[in-house]
């Protein structure tokens, strides 16, 4: 059991903390709001009684599976995308993802009318295939895990010319992701609230990076828990080695879009700088979860959304204030919920 920390990682309003590598900031957040400003949509924050009764903390759900594309990856991906020439744009996209980035840059290609092609793993869930079709890319398969997926990427690269968008570990990327974490500071300074806790995915750590620097920098009394599989600990195993390691694939975790086995260097920079604590939550509580935002708050959220929710109806996180809990994505459709929660029945 995690309690939220007392203390933090120190950063001056709106500047990031000195770092070997170069952390992303507000302003190149702000612009990436910019940016983004009537193409994402900016979601609300949502107040959950529910989850308030089990912490005795007010609980705030931020469900990005509302955002266009079901899930944050949006944000990145066009940000990426618009910063681009017209001619990097115009030789086509290419992205090695689990899923949700590979939607989110097909529908940027979409926008920009441009190729995608998109690399995921054969373990892909049926209906994140099927999102980036239907927005008009061509998916390959590619093994089972990033440094494959990526593998192949790059071969496109060199065979095609393509573009790369890389999934998370570049600056525009990180930048577009902080976006949900600058909503969330802002709407959280409206209600006037200036000390709370953001609970945050960690897959490969794009989302994980940005919220957090969005949410320390512009709130330093804040705090940022990050949350990942226990299948899955790449970041607490970074933690642990002071940087980045690669960990043991695990394609079967339910959280697919959180299975990288590796974090990035340059999310890792963000993490250290501004991540307070990282908790992991196993297989088995997911189903719970995704199944209370369904049957409470009627939101459909896939594993890898649901999974702060979980940390914090376990224990892994325990609430002694306000608390922000990232919902980051919602690409499962009937059959796969149905599957998960058998699934988890069978338990």
């Amino acid at each position: 059991m995690t309690a939220i920390p007392t203390t933090a990682p120190t950063a001056s309003k709106g500047q990031p903390q000195a770092s070997a590598q170069p952390l992303v900031g507000l302003d190149a957040i702000r612009k990436a709001a910019g940016v983004l400003r009537g193409v994402a949509f900016r979601t609300p924050l949502l107040r959950s009684f529910e989850l308030e009764e089990l912490t005795g903390f007010p609980v705030y759900l931020k469900p990005e599976m509302l955002q266009r594309g079901g899930a944050f990856k949006f944000r990145g991906a066009y940000n990426f995308v618009a910063g681009l020439t017209d001619d990097e744009r115009i030789r086509g996209l290419v992205a090695p993802s689990s899923g949700n980035h590979g939607q989110a840059v097909a529908l940027a290609a979409k926008i920009f009318r441009v190729k995608a092609t998109i690399v995921m793993p054969t373990t892909a869930p049926r209906a994140k295939v099927a999102g980036a079709e239907r927005l008009g890319a061509r998916v390959l398969f590619e093994g089972t895990t990033t440094a494959e997926r990526m593998a192949k990427a790059m071969e496109i690269v060199e065979a095609e010319g393509a573009t790369l968008v890389p999934p998370y570990d570049n600056a525009a990327i990180i930048a577009g992701q902080g976006t949900a974490g600058l909503e969330i500071a802002e709407d959280m300074a409206a209600a006037g609230i200036n000390r709370y806790a953001v609970a945050v995915q960690v897959g490969g750590g794009g989302l994980s990076a940005g919220v957090s620097a969005a949410v320390k920098l512009a709130t330093p009394g804040a705090r940022v828990i990050g949350v990942e599989p226990a299948g899955s600990p790449k970041l607490s195993r970074a933690r642990e080695a002071g940087e980045p390691v690669t960990i043991p694939a695990n394609p079967h975790g339910l959280a697919d879009g959180l299975l990288a086995v590796r974090v990035g260097n340059v999310t890792f920079a963000h993490h250290r700088a501004f991540v307070d604590a990282v908790v992991t939550v196993p297989d088995a509580d997911l189903p719970p979860a995704v199944r209370f935002l369904l049957d409470r708050h009627k939101l459909v959220a896939e594993p890898s959304g649901a999974i702060t929710v979980a940390a914090l109806q376990t224990g892994a996180i325990k609430a002694d204030l306000p608390i922000v809990c990232l919902l980051s994505g919602g690409n499962i459709e009937f059959d796969g919920l149905t599957q998960l929660f058998e699934a988890g029945a069978r338990s």
